[in-house]
């Protein structure tokens, strides 16, 4: 009897739920979101390119974004006018620097990717945009030394590809005066998981913008999320620009899985019209616009 009752007192000193052999159960404290972040990084499907690869590949990544309806949908959500200084870090091609410097007083483009900005540079002067600045810099680059000043909105569009987070939130926050804007993906965006078991890879999409939310929440921000949803349905010139937008995905695709990955595109084309193909039944697109006001700006409003 006595040996019973000491195995139940010992049982019910342990606070309910708690299933290990000593201490507290974890709560949210406990969760490291950087480290997730870094190790979903070093498991996922596609490695992030150095800026040799991305200054290659320039030409082709500007023909898939440039005219991308996520383009539009992005620009719709921004606060910017004519009188907005606009810092965009990871700018790519241009593909929101170009539009941007349409409504905007100016803008700084920096990418780590001189190919991308070169390209970057020749449509603007195509385009006749004369306040554009482009500065070729990292992310762990020291902003400041290349003349990079505080702007009224910084935005880090799908480029925040970098194993510190939590200090390439913080560059921007602290040089931004009115606002942030990350766009992050919603798992699986921008891939497609039937592609990978068409051409017989593995797939890990990776973190997304969850991971995001809850760094910025470990920071103190609180902010504000819209979705950015586009048609998984996608229409091409022929079917040889699908396999393009496609290609990609794929590091170091083979022949074999090539044509795989052709005769998945193939399967599903839902409509032939004229010079124009249909492809559907892929992936939706899903991007998460997280945005907020700067901490050195922020209003606290207690009413």
């Amino acid at each position: 009897m006595t040996a019973a009752r000491s195995r139940t007192d010992n049982h019910t000193d342990r606070p309910p739920g708690d299933r290990s052999p000593s201490g507290p159960p974890p709560t949210y404290g406990d969760i490291d979101w950087h480290l997730l972040w870094r190790t979903a990084r070093a498991t996922k499907a596609w490695k992030t390119s150095a800026p040799r690869d991305w200054s290659e590949r320039a030409e082709s990544y500007a023909r898939r974004v440039l005219s991308s309806p996520y383009v539009s949908n992005v620009l719709t959500m921004l606060d910017i006018d004519h009188q907005t200084t606009v810092l965009d870090v990871g700018c790519g091609p241009g593909t929101l620097t170009l539009p941007l410097a349409r409504r905007a007083a100016s803008v700084t483009a920096i990418d780590y990717a001189a190919g991308m900005l070169d390209r970057l540079r020749a449509a603007a002067e195509q385009q006749c945009l004369t306040n554009i600045r482009t500065v070729l810099c990292a992310w762990e680059d020291d902003w400041h030394q290349a003349s990079v000043s505080v702007h009224d909105v910084a935005i880090a569009s799908r480029s925040l590809n970098i194993d510190d987070l939590g200090a390439g939130i913080a560059k921007l926050d602290a040089y931004a005066r009115k606002r942030v804007y990350l766009v992050e993906r919603i798992a699986p965006t921008p891939f497609d998981p039937a592609a990978f078991t068409a051409v017989g890879r593995p797939f890990d999409s990776g973190p997304d913008y969850i991971y995001t939310l809850n760094i910025l929440y470990t920071m103190g921000i609180h902010p504000e999320v819209r979705q950015i949803a586009i048609s998984p349905e996608d229409t091409y010139p022929d079917l040889e620009h699908a396999l393009e937008r496609y290609r990609w995905m794929i590091k170091n695709i083979t022949g074999e899985e090539e044509q795989r990955l052709r005769a998945f595109l193939s399967s599903r084309i839902i409509s032939k019209t004229g010079d124009r193909v249909t492809i559907g039944g892929l992936a939706p697109q899903r991007w998460a616009l997280i945005s907020w006001q700067p901490s050195g700006h922020r209003e606290t409003n207690y009413s």
